[in-house]
């Protein structure tokens, strides 16, 4: 006999060969049972998690109320349906119920603590941690899915259901659609590693191996897209993505940007008076990151040029046109000004002799 049950003895006693009432006190009971000494519970638990200076003890407090009196509390009823004088075969079944709310209630509540475990590493990761706030929502939806399939296993014992056959059957279940939908699953399979290896986030600017070159706009579990600078939106399978050479152009230890402008001058030009015009040019425009500084490199000796590049920092990867443009204007005008010729090809044609005249 449980404890509750010798508390309430005497009481029981006074009630004898009356098994409904006996069965009604016991529910009573179980109920003021749970509801003080959860009350009580939650209440002792408060003032120690005031104590403490991190907020995942004070959310878990405030949910371990209901799963513990909703427990106590059936505990009470299951004593009062075997007090009833009922069939054994309906005791049996009001018993299963029972435990299936139960196993319900706990699964709520398995739930509900991993979402605060969950957000909780989330918002203490660092940049390049396995759990992110854009994977919340992954984590969130597999913690889900295996806490109703554990509920839905126990339910099924607590009804006296084999799970094997159905086991077997979801088996083969799986192995059909995995044939069916290999692409899909693939995509998907993808979609959970760029998620939680995060090669790239939505804003960022990416380069695929294919040519293709804008900004991540979304991050899906089958898809990722991008805008391209003509604003024209691509959506890319996960599976493509992931055995693809993307190249992270806001990545790295900042989002500045480098890029090379190459710059071409006639031979006998005086290449100090070039560094200084490039220099200059650069360091005027707004556009352009003081800091890493410009920089120009004589690079070589061309066929018809004497070959330089100037190197400049934009503040994001998207800037890179805009600056070219404004550069390469600059540039072109200041050598005009300047007198310093930009060769380009030119094809001279030498008559031998005049053809003589009939």
């Amino acid at each position: 006999m449980s404890s509750l049950e010798n508390t309430i003895q005497p009481l029981l006693d006074i009630f004898a060969g009356k098994p409904w009432v006996q069965a009604g006190i016991v529910a009573v009971v179980a109920f003021i049972a749970a509801y003080v000494l959860t009350g009580i519970l939650k209440a002792f638990l408060v003032r120690v998690v005031k104590k403490t200076s991190f907020a995942f003890d004070d959310k878990l407090v405030a949910i371990i109320r209901p799963p513990l009196f909703y427990s106590i509390l059936m505990v009470g009823l299951s004593i009062a349906v075997r007090l009833t004088p009922v069939a054994e075969s309906v005791q049996a079944s009001i018993m299963s119920v029972l435990q299936s709310i139960s196993i319900a209630i706990w699964m709520v509540f398995a739930i509900r603590l991993a979402k605060i475990i969950l957000y909780t590493a989330a918002s203490q990761q660092k940049k390049q941690g396995f759990i992110q706030p854009r994977t919340l929502p992954l984590f969130e939806n597999l913690a889900t899915v295996l806490a109703i399939a554990i509920a839905v296993y126990l339910i099924f014992n607590a009804w006296g259901i084999d799970m094997t056959a159905w086991l077997a059957s979801a088996g083969v279940a799986g192995i059909a659609i995995g044939f069916a939908a290999k692409d899909t699953l693939a995509n998907l399979i993808s979609g959970v590693f760029i998620l939680t290896d995060a090669p790239y986030k939505i804003g960022d600017y990416i380069v695929l191996d294919s040519g293709e070159r804008g900004e991540v706009t979304d991050i899906g579990i089958r898809s990722t897209r991008m805008l391209t600078r003509d604003d024209v939106e691509l959506t890319i399978p996960n599976s493509i993505m992931g055995n693809s050479k993307v190249v992270n152009e806001s990545g790295g230890p900042y989002e500045k940007f480098r890029f090379r402008l190459p710059v071409g001058v006639a031979y006998g030009s005086d290449m100090s008076q070039v560094r200084d015009i490039l220099n200059e040019i650069a360091n005027n425009n707004e556009k352009v990151c003081k800091s890493p500084a410009p920089r120009v490199r004589f690079r070589g000796f061309g066929d018809s040029s004497l070959d330089c590049e100037l190197l400049c920092w934009v503040d994001e990867p998207w800037m890179r046109g805009q600056t070219v443009d404004i550069l390469l204007e600059e540039i072109y005008v200041r050598f005009n000004e300047e007198g310093i010729e930009i060769p380009y090809n030119k094809q001279d044609l030498y008559i031998k002799e005049m053809p003589a005249r009939g």
